[in-house]
């Protein structure tokens, strides 16, 4: 496999894992948050973590692919490296995004406090236009009552539109 061969590959598995990764982002869209976003962690995870093949010639191939074909064919034995590389960028993966959940906490709660005190003021001013407060009744009769527009002049009936 010549150097441009090789590139072509990977050009090729990284356009395919992209639409895998588009397809399982997807399928689980509907899902709990803090299910969600581990899961697409692991599939990110699995599908983009490479291992080495060929050491001498610093060759590098899908870990998933790798650990699959000589799991099932019995080829070689690195197998076991590609399994522990597939681990060691999970483990690594899922820490990053623990830690990301653990900063982005405080900031979810004070936004949601934020949104409860916005609802009820919402619901306030609801209940105080529902119990007919005659001062906000009047103040915005009399605005409705400033803002009116005098009728175009008769004699010109051609409308345009404003750009």
């Amino acid at each position: 496999m010549t150097e441009n061969d090789y590139f072509l590959a990977w050009g090729i598995y990284a356009f395919a894992a992209l639409g895998c990764i588009l397809v399982w982002f997807r399928i689980t869209r509907w899902m709990w948050r803090y299910l969600r976003e581990p899961l697409r962690v692991l599939g990110v995870v699995l599908l983009l973590t490479p291992t080495v093949v060929d050491p001498a010639r610093d060759l590098l191939a899908p870990a998933v692919a790798i650990s699959a074909l000589e799991l099932l064919f019995k080829m070689g034995g690195s197998a076991w490296g590609a399994i522990s590389d597939l681990t060691m960028a999970a483990v690594i993966a899922l820490g990053v995004y623990i830690v990301f959940a653990l900063v982005r906490l405080p900031f979810l709660r004070k936004a949601q406090a934020r949104r409860a005190a916005q609802a009820e003021t919402d619901a306030a001013a609801a209940a105080a236009q529902r119990d007919g407060n005659d001062e906000t009744s009047v103040h915005r009769a009399e605005e409705r009552e400033e803002r009116r527009v005098t009728a175009p002049p008769r004699d010109n009936l051609r409308v345009e539109p404003r750009i």
